[in-house]
């Protein structure tokens, strides 16, 4: 975890934004307690990940894996699969889990991005690529053409490269969501991140419960060959009966992948870690979520939302 306060920062483009995406509260009066040791990683860089890197690097690309400091960065680059932040690395929401930066980019946008982002998925040899960004309230479309433009290119490029896309909400609006879910993207994400009652506590205020499940339930029905997946941290609050409750939510709405993982505190700002759950818990949350009927389950301490996403590909053949 950083011990780095966060500060204001002007990025290159000349945005202002909070460093690490929250100002100091009183969150950083609350030490952390040491991290059990099911949450300590090996990690292996290989060439593949070198070779990832590198061109991620002289592309200039923003990837999640690094701005959200992803603990799987290793294994998921040397796999063949990476995480793209598209629309900038400002994020106009403040949600207290999150490090990414946040402010207004007034919308400013980089219109070479999506080819920039395919010629780099090409040149790495990619099997499957997650999308994913910052939300941009500042936008009428939150981004949507954006999103689907980079899809387009991709696919133009390489076409057997399967494409995950972990979008913003949109603030819900049918739009967006339909010029998304057009694309020829294969999986279509959006994260629940908590328990209903813990939302309001977690999320930003312009985030909901049921406005995530609302766009996920939308985004099925409008092309029922895309694949919908969500994801929950643990180790916020939550009860086992919240837990089986939510996914009972996500599952009604047509939810067909699922990851679960540990809240882990990025800063001293950020919600403190109330609980580290055992890998035992998680498997028993996996078995559940499969006896409820998803289709695939990433369950465990270490997994994030994008977690070796390329394991569901045998779903995506199968349609």
């Amino acid at each position: 975890m950083s011990q780095v306060i966060p500060t204001k920062t002007i990025k290159e483009n000349g945005t202002v934004a909070i460093k690490n995406g929250i100002k100091p509260n009183s969150n950083k009066n609350i030490f952390p307690s040491r991290k059990p040791s099911w949450l300590r990683l090996n990690y292996s860089f290989t060439p593949k990940f070198k070779e990832v890197k590198s061109i991620v690097k002289e592309n200039h690309l923003k990837t999640v894996c690094e701005e959200a400091m992803c603990p799987n960065i290793s294994e998921c680059w040397s796999h063949g699969t990476a995480t793209f932040m598209l629309l900038g690395e400002v994020c106009t929401r403040a949600c207290k889990f999150c490090a990414v930066d946040t402010g207004n980019p007034r919308g400013r946008l980089d219109k070479k991005e999506p080819s920039k982002v395919a010629q780099s998925i090409k040149n790495m040899s990619l099997k499957y690529v997650v999308l994913t960004s910052v939300n941009r309230d500042d936008l009428e479309d939150g981004g949507a053409k954006h999103y689907s433009n980079t899809i387009k290119a991709i696919k133009d490029v390489s076409p057997k490269v399967m494409v995950e896309a972990l979008s913003p909400d949109f603030e819900g609006k049918n739009r967006s969501i339909a010029i998304l879910l057009a694309s020829n993207l294969d999986v279509f994400a959006q994260n629940v991140e908590t328990i209903e009652r813990l939302t309001r506590k977690v999320r930003d205020p312009r985030a909901g419960y049921r406005q995530t499940l609302d766009v996920l339930e939308k985004a099925k029905k409008l092309n029922t060959q895309v694949l919908t997946k969500t994801s929950l941290m643990l180790g916020l609050g939550e009860t086992a009966k919240e837990i089986e409750s939510t996914l009972m939510d996500a599952y009604c709405v047509g939810v067909e992948i699922l990851t679960l993982g540990q809240y882990l505190r990025p800063t001293l700002n950020h919600l403190p870690v109330e609980r580290y759950v055992p890998p035992e818990e998680f498997l028993y949350f996996k078995n559940m979520a499969k006896d409820i009927g998803f289709k695939e389950v990433a369950s465990g301490p270490m997994v994030r939302s994008s977690y070796r996403a390329d394991k569901v590909a045998h779903l995506l053949k199968d349609i």
